[in-house]
């Protein structure tokens, strides 16, 4: 299986969601590919926010390896599942998508994990507001073990 978890510039929630998606599958014993994407350019080749990396380090994951990437039609092809932060990040990869197949690997995270009716359908960006880091760890945490016992199913 192979994942890839997408927000904007992929500094802040993606490569949390990276993270946790990466541990998740590891405590599974699951070899799967996960990897992180922006829908933006702005960021390419950045390493994660240092607000998103010291959160994950807090936590005994370590997201300093992780470069931002733009994500690409190949990519929409490649992954097996591609899971969008927010509503505009999904419309934007649906709008690039360029089949009816990859479009249909793309997903809103809090929906794929069940989570969307309890926590609201968007994990909040946080780079605006330093405060709202550890939250959306909390909830980038608790999306990706959902999905993993989804996909476990």
């Amino acid at each position: 299986m192979k994942i890839i978890a997408v927000c904007l510039g992929n500094i802040c929630r993606s490569p949390l969601a990276e993270g946790l998606l990466r541990r998740e599958a590891e405590s599974r014993g699951l070899d799967w590919e996960i990897a992180s994407g922006g829908t933006a350019n702005y960021h390419t080749g950045n390493p994660p926010d240092p607000r998103s990396v010291a959160v994950a380090r807090e936590h005994g994951i370590d997201i300093t390896t992780q470069r931002s990437h733009h994500v690409s039609e190949e990519d929409l092809e490649y992954y097996d599942l591609v899971l969008g932060m927010d509503r505009q990040n999904v419309a934007d990869l649906k709008a690039r998508a360029q089949t009816q197949d990859q479009r249909d690997k793309i997903h809103l995270f809090l929906d794929y994990a069940g989570l969307a009716e309890s926590d609201g359908p968007d994990v909040f960006d946080p780079y605006y507001d330093d405060r709202a880091y550890a939250g959306v760890y909390q909830l980038v945490e608790k999306a990706a073990m959902r999905v993993m016992d989804r996909l476990g199913d």
